[in-house]
């Protein structure tokens, strides 16, 4: 699907990073390897991994252009030092080549194990390869960015005259600001740099900056915008629209398989002070470890919503509190009240929640999009992952 706008190819080989053998490496460039508009938001982590400085670098160096992205899995290359971000420059190095652009014109990205020096044999090896299998390809591309994902993201959003696509990998670690996650994003609309940044910034505030997962924010978060100019200039809202669609589409993948998930939650708060407080106070308890013991056992217990409603460091008023589950009100002004019990247990069956707590004290409103812990998020994170 990242292939589907006009003027992009792609590329997923395994390499050899990955010791099972998987497909461990992902190439997303302009078909005719010349640099076009890019944009891109990073992790917020200060413990930044090489690919996010080097790929920073790039950027500013090029003043918003790159003529592609690529993207290894298995091995974050991050707290690796200097020789870590002298191989991710290796990286770009090896693309540029095999594409005749300039190694700043390449942005590198990578995920998997933290502290381990990337293994650089198979990548010498395997880029001037997965270079040569460019093409249209884009679902082995996505495949090649997995780490303990269970199935690839990839989303289309059309526009009027131009397109929108997408692809994704996380599965844990999502916090904002990010989430544990690469994506990168294609378009062909005919946009500016300060076009594309400004609606990419806006699309991730809302999707990747609103979903949680285990409060755990990475090394190695990115998320990148190609437009390759061959579409339609779009209506700037349009456009923003529509990136923020794909954000938001590939967002809710990812909450859905995120590790152990049974469940992917909305937690709405409004009637806050803010919008911001009511963000804060949404994030607050989809962060809970009891409200999402909860979501896993189908048990509405309100109690704990409120519990953390009131620790959210927030304006906050126990008697006008309200919450309700899939649209069935459970506690009003603070107590519980009558309902239609089967209803809310039929909500709680299902795959997709939401969870809406009023606080009753204003206008502002906030969603977090979370999931359920289970046991085997338990089990895929006792050890090294």
């Amino acid at each position: 699907m990242i292939t589907v706008p006009k003027g992009f190819v792609a590329a997923g080989i395994a390499c050899g990073i990955k010791q099972s053998g998987a497909p461990d490496l992902a190439l997303v460039a302009t078909d005719d390897g010349k640099a076009v508009v890019a944009a891109a938001v990073f992790t917020s982590n200060l413990s930044t991994a090489a690919p996010v400085v080097v790929s920073r670098a790039h950027l500013a160096s090029t003043a918003g252009r790159a003529a592609a992205v690529v993207l290894s899995s298995g091995n974050a290359n991050a707290a690796t030092g200097a020789q870590g971000q002298a191989d991710a420059e290796r990286m770009c190095s090896l693309v540029a080549d095999g594409l005749g652009c300039r190694a700043e014109e390449v942005l590198v990205c990578s995920t998997g194990l933290i502290g381990i020096p990337l293994p650089m044999a198979p990548l010498e090896s395997g880029i001037p390869a997965l270079v040569a299998a460019r093409g249209a390809d884009g679902e082995a591309a996505a495949t090649a960015i997995l780490t303990t994902d269970t199935r690839d993201k990839q989303v289309v959003v059309e526009g009027a005259g131009f397109t929108v696509a997408g692809m994704a990998k996380g599965a844990a670690m999502l916090a904002p600001n990010m989430a544990t996650m690469l994506a990168v994003l294609t378009t062909d609309a005919m946009v500016e740099i300060d076009q594309a940044q400004a609606a990419l910034v806006d699309g991730v505030r809302d999707s990747f900056n609103a979903l949680s997962v285990d409060g755990c924010t990475s090394t190695n978060d990115t998320v990148i915008l190609l437009a390759s100019g061959r579409g339609a200039r779009p209506d700037i809202d349009a456009f923003s629209d529509a990136v923020a669609e794909a954000c938001a589409q590939l967002a809710f993948l990812m909450a859905g398989d995120a590790e152990g998930a049974t469940k992917v939650a909305r937690i709405r708060v409004v009637g806050a002070r803010t919008d911001d407080e009511a963000s804060r106070a949404a994030r607050k308890v989809a962060e809970s470890q009891l409200v999402k013991c909860s979501l896993y056992g189908q048990d509405p217990y309100w109690g704990r919503v409120v519990s953390e409603l009131g620790s959210s460091g927030v304006v906050f008023d126990p008697d006008r509190v309200s919450v309700s589950y899939g649209g069935t009100e459970v506690c009003h002004d603070g107590i519980a009240v009558a309902h239609d019990a089967a209803a809310v247990a039929a909500h709680m069956a299902g795959r997709e929640l939401e969870i809406v707590a009023d606080l009753g004290v204003g206008r502002g409103s906030g969603v977090i999009l979370t999931n359920d812990l289970t046991h085997a998020y338990i089990d895929e994170n006792m050890g090294t992952s």
